[in-house]
């Protein structure tokens, strides 16, 4: 298998053919920017994901709609304003949205998706929308993908994006991506949206069971306080241009193509969680040895979930006996008697009590800024893992308000 190349400031430009710009259109009052566009030069076949909430934001109801005519021209995103729980008004915003960008690039509406992100329940400025996608049009250029990343960014301290290159077929094709997301941030999904580009050329269905699997593997695999939004779209559009014979999943080279994406949106995922709000520690979760997929998963998510396990862990406590509580709980099958903790491989519990291990020992581990706890039941193959971090007297101060 080839290896993968990351790319040097790396964008969702980078592959071939695409284009974006990001400005300050006035939906912030700060005036950050707060517009973005990426557009392919030609037809791209696309591929999504949606947020799980029942509540969704309009510009997702029309995105899901959209995105059923298979091809994808265009993505206008914006921050400052979820328009979620906007009703009716808040359909026919998302709508102008897509009409406006396609009027001015000469294309169908149902070309576009629409991406939104910011405060629920705010009706969306639409008069300045629409002046900042007239704006956008004409800022379109490849090296504008960082403007882009930047204009996508609400409560993240820093853009995210990257790409990552592999040969396919026997050609260089290149995959790129931007996200955004800082807090709200739990699986299925996050907070959080991204538009990834290739210019491979991918059959269709290939491509939606390579995203789903990839973002499965990514992005719901984070949890920052354990919050899901209304909003959360990833978007893949492959426009060809690379040059490669199409790629079908029963090709050996589609497991290149996977691989690839996967490491990106990875990347990426992991971007999300160094950022979130006001943390001070990233710790990487495993269960192992559940009974079940399902026990592992739902053992990591309760602990994600649980304030009392991450403010212990903003304190540097390893506290293992908040975790034995969690997963009794959960809901997983379990027996104390076989459970062993490690925390960066250094044993802390077993047979569901204390080791021998110093206490101190594993605080060394827990006082530093990113460390691993695996947890293993003892009980069968099940294994999930999540990134997670902890929680402070930070991020509650910086979400009494918003």
């Amino acid at each position: 298998m080839s290896e993968l190349k990351w790319i040097k400031d790396g964008s969702v430009t980078s592959p071939i053919g695409f284009r974006a710009a990001g400005i300050s259109a006035g939906i912030k009052k700060n005036g950050r920017k707060d517009m973005a566009l990426v557009v392919s030069d030609c037809d791209a076949d696309g591929a999504a994901t949606f947020t799980t909430n029942q509540i969704k934001a309009a510009p997702v109801k029309l995105s899901m709609q959209h995105i059923k005519g298979g091809i994808i021209r265009a993505v206008i995103l914006n921050s400052g304003n979820a328009n979620a729980c906007t009703g009716l008004q808040g359909i026919a915003d998302a709508k102008t949205m897509t009409e406006e960008t396609a009027r001015l690039l000469s294309l169908k509406p149902r070309q576009v998706l629409v991406c939104s992100t910011g405060r629920i329940g705010v009706p969306m400025p639409i008069d300045t929308v629409r002046r900042g996608i007239a704006k956008l049009a004409k800022k379109l250029a490849v090296d504008n993908g960082h403007n882009a990343a930047k204009a996508i960014m609400t409560t993240d301290t820093f853009p995210k994006e990257a790409a990552v290159s592999v040969t396919v077929l026997g050609k260089r094709i290149v995959i790129g991506a931007m996200a955004k997301g800082a807090g709200m941030i739990h699986p299925n999904m996050a907070t959080m949206l991204a538009c990834v580009t290739t210019d491979a050329a991918v059959e269709p269905s290939a491509l939606r069971q390579a995203l789903a699997e990839a973002v499965d593997l990514s992005f719901n695999r984070i949890s920052v306080d354990g919050d899901t939004s209304t909003n959360d779209t990833v978007v893949l559009m492959a426009n060809g241009l690379a040059g490669n014979a199409l790629l079908t999943a029963a090709h050996p080279d589609f497991a290149k193509f996977r691989t690839a994406l996967l490491a990106l949106l990875k990347k990426l995922a992991r971007m999300i969680i160094e950022d979130g709000e006001k943390i001070t520690r990233v710790i990487d979760l495993r269960i192992c040895g559940a009974a079940s997929a399902a026990d592992a998963k739902r053992i990591a998510e309760a602990i994600a979930r649980s304030p009392l396990v991450k403010s212990s862990w903003c304190g540097g406590d390893p506290n293992w006996g908040r975790l034995m509580d969690v997963a009794g709980y959960s809901g997983a099958k379990i027996r104390e008697e076989l459970v062993d903790i490690y925390y960066d491989g250094v044993q802390a519990v077993k047979g569901g009590i204390a080791s021998p291990t110093p206490l101190a020992k594993v605080k060394r581990v827990t006082a530093k800024p990113a460390f691993t706890i695996k947890i293993d039941l003892h009980l069968g193959r099940g294994d999930y893992s999540l990134l997670v971090n902890d929680l402070t007297e930070a991020y509650v101060t910086f979400n009494k308000g918003e």
